[in-house]
C-alpha cells in the first residue's frame, strides 16, 4: 500500500465559506475525509495536512521524503509565488499532482503562472474538490507504473 499526503496551503481551512461561487460549499473536511475514502478504495493510505504558513508547507514536503510515496498539493495562492515551496519539491524527488479547485487559467492574469507546475507530475485545475479525487487516481497510476527504486 502505498502512503500519500495530501497538503492543502493557504486559506484552504475557509473552504466552504470562503467565496463559495468560486471554490464551491465543500469544507476542507468534507474534503479530507473524500481523500481518505477514496485513497482507501485505490489501496492508498492518505494523510492529510494544511497550514496556511509557506515554512510548515516545506517542512511537511521534506518531512514526506522516506514516509510518504507521492504528494496531492493545493498550494493555494503559494502556487503563483512560491519558489521555496517548487525548491522544495524539487529537492524530495516525490511525484507531486498541483490540484486547484477552480481553474486557475480562467482567473486573474497572475493566477495563470505556477511555480508548483515545473516540478509537479501533472496539474489538475477547475473541477472542483473532484480535483483531488482525480489526482489520487493519477498519482495511484503513476505509482503502479514505476519500478521501485
Amino acid at each position: 500500500m502505498f502512503s500519500v499526503l495530501v497538503l492543502n496551503g493557504p486559506n484552504l481551512n475557509l473552504l466552504g465559506t470562503r467565496q463559495p461561487e468560486v471554490y464551491g460549499s465543500t469544507t476542507l473536511a468534507m474534503v479530507e475525509r473524500a481523500c481518505a475514502a477514496h485513497g482507501a478504495a485505490l489501496g492508498l493510505d492518505v494523510t492529510c495536512l494544511q497550514s496556511n504558513h509557506e515554512g510548515a508547507l516545506i517542512d511537511a514536503i521534506h518531512a514526506a521524503k522516506g514516509v510518504h510515496a507521492g504528494i496531492v498539493l493545493n498550494a493555494g495562492a503559494y502556487t503563483h509565488t512560491s519558489i521555496a515551496l517548487m525548491d522544495a519539491i524539487a529537492s524530495v524527488e516525490l511525484p507531486v499532482i498541483e490540484v486547484h479547485l477552480s481553474n486557475i487559467h480562467a482567473r486573474e492574469a497572475f493566477r495563470h503562472t505556477s511555480y508548483i507546475a515545473p516540478v509537479a507530475l501533472g496539474q489538475i485545475c477547475g473541477f472542483g474538490a473532484q480535483g483531488y479525487n482525480l489526482a489520487l487516481d493519477a498519482l495511484k497510476k503513476h505509482l503502479s507504473e514505476v519500478p521501485p527504486a
